[in-house]
């Protein structure tokens, strides 16, 4: 640990000291540690385990610097959960629960990183940002016994084993990617995939809202894509599509766990549901669908997708383009917007793709897509996001997302033979194993997303089945840096998460490699910060 943080530290077991002289609360229980330490996922940085527990008082007291306000309450409600009360207040240092944000520890922690210190005094977070602070309530919620995601720690005795965590990501991208497309994934599943994903410390939620199968997102401007295109899906799988004030309000939601969501319209390929809708974007004759699965009016409900195409020779489909990605972007809180671009070939794919990336950041955005898009001369501030490893001939040097399909593919199955699961990347599946087994030494590599595909993933318990437990290993890839993660270690450290799972409601897969501990499902999905939104519970005395 640096000097400035030994010195903070100091600073903050002297301030409990003055707080419990003059409070009156005794001096604290001496009780050893037993059994093994918090199974955290995913691994901190650096850890150290302390010989003693810190048991939780009666009276508590919550205190958070400039900064600290909305980790303030994330902490207040976790202990609400435990039938802990507490009085929160700013100011620094002042209590047994302590929130600490400076800025000038940027440096040292980074953008996301923090340190977690319980000892004998309390509970101190320091953090340079809100999100640091926020990563700091996710470990330490891994210390608490699983049943608090669903409040039942009422009338028990609650003992935190002490350590000392300094921590901070190796990527700044640590994604996932839901298919809504060819089956839908309502915003109760998707607001659920977020909680999910923040206490494990991912914080990109890429939407694939459009493909040939259906249309997933309003655009108010072009109305027939939800009135006639959100109608399609895979065949047994779910219509619908998210409409403005829902992607609005998905997005604030993520936003609070320091989630940013980037929203896919794949295209120039991949477009046939907005064919249907708006067949002027065809060519004559439909040469622009090869080969013909479909035509306009009808609805495709198969599982081959790629085959459609605008048709790219008509200018008119770039006022099609704008006026879509204008008005995603007019919605869209962050600084990505998605184009797709996969799976095409055609003599003007290059000059779309720079179109379409121009159109992108004429509304003040960044375009994202997937690593075909490389071959065109985009803007070097685009992102690709490879999918496979073959040579797609990139003419420009672009920062990428790996999300290669022999790791990354979460809709190929958890062990071969699974049933309604894709194996054409890697006939025996992707393994939770393949996922941690990921390594990258590319200086241009930003970090790691996973997607799942949804033709054969029609109803949040199979999508749950295909994350879960993978994801994790997802999380510590994009967490752990990959000299300190060791795969025999996650397994032990998943199979002690499994009772925060069932807790929670998740329907995942029973890795057979891990040891499992008891099974014992909530029958309704949820967690201990289901629905819960910070700046509800301040009061005018705390501010």
């Amino acid at each position: 640990m640096n000097s400035g943080l030994i010195k903070t530290s100091i600073g903050l077991l002297l301030g409990f000291a003055v707080f419990s002289s003059c409070s009156g609360l005794k001096s604290p229980e001496i009780i050893s540690a037993e059994g093994a330490p918090p199974s955290i996922v995913p691994m901190p940085q650096s850890v150290e385990w302390k010989e003693n527990m810190y048991l939780i008082p009666t009276q508590n007291k919550i205190c958070f610097s400039e900064g600290g306000e909305k980790t303030a309450q994330w902490l207040r409600h976790l202990l609400k959960a435990a039938n802990i009360e507490a009085e929160s207040t700013s100011g620094r240092s002042c209590g047994n629960w302590n929130i600490v944000v400076d800025t000038a520890l940027e440096e040292e922690l980074g953008e996301e990183g923090y340190t977690l210190d319980i000892n004998d005094a309390g509970v101190t977070i320091t953090s340079a940002t809100e999100a640091g602070s926020f990563y700091g309530i996710q470990s330490l919620r891994q210390f608490f016994p699983p049943e608090i995601e669903k409040e039942q720690l009422k009338n028990k005795e609650i003992l935190l084993r002490q350590a000392f965590i300094e921590d901070n990501p190796s990527y700044s991208w640590r994604g996932t990617m839901v298919d809504v497309a060819r089956s839908f994934f309502c915003l109760e599943y998707l607001k659920q995939h977020v909680d999910r994903m923040a206490l494990y410390k991912l914080n990109r939620l890429h939407l694939h809202l459009t493909d040939d199968q259906g249309w997933r997102i309003e655009i108010k401007s072009k109305p027939l894509l939800t009135e006639i295109s959100s109608k399609g899906s895979v065949e047994g799988g779910r219509s619908g599509y998210l409409s403005q004030e829902e992607y609005i309000e998905l997005q604030k939601y993520a936003a609070d766990r320091n989630i940013v969501v980037i929203p896919e319209v794949d295209m120039p390929g991949h477009i046939y549901s907005a064919l249907v809708a708006y067949p002027e974007l065809s060519c004559s004759e439909y040469s622009n669908i090869e080969p013909k699965r479909a035509t306009p009016p009808e609805l495709y409900s198969g599982y081959e997708v790629g085959w459609s195409k605008f048709c790219l020779e008509k200018p008119e489909i770039y006022d099609f383009v704008t006026d879509v990605i204008g008005e995603l972007s007019s919605i869209t809180r962050g600084p990505w917007i998605h184009i797709g671009g996969d799976e095409i070939e055609d003599p003007r794919y290059e000059e779309f793709v720079v179109k379409a990336d121009s159109i992108v950041q004429s509304f003040g955005k960044t375009t994202v897509g997937w690593q075909e898009i490389a071959k065109a001369k985009v803007s070097p501030n685009a992102i690709s996001q490879k999918w496979w490893a073959g040579d797609s001939e990139p003419v420009v040097n672009l920062r990428t997302i790996q999300s290669f399909c022999s790791h990354f593919y979460l809709d190929h199955a958890n062990v071969p033979g699974q049933e309604n699961t894709l194996n054409w990347c890697k006939e025996s599946g992707v393994s939770i194993e393949d996922v941690y087994s990921f390594s990258s030494d590319d200086p241009m590599v930003i970090g790691v997303e996973s997607p799942v595909w949804s033709e054969h993933v029609l109803s949040d318990e199979m999508m749950d089945d295909r994350f879960w437990p993978r994801v994790l290993a997802v999380a510590e890839v994009g967490w752990t840096p990959e000299p300190q993660r060791d795969f025999q270690d996650f397994l032990e450290r998943v199979a002690a998460q499994g009772e925060r799972l069932d807790e929670m409601g998740i329907h995942y897969f029973i890795t057979p490699n891990v040891k499992w501990r008891k099974r014992g499902k909530a029958q309704r999905p949820g967690s201990v910060f289901s629905n819960f939104e910070t700046g509800k519970e301040l009061t005018q005395k705390e501010l």
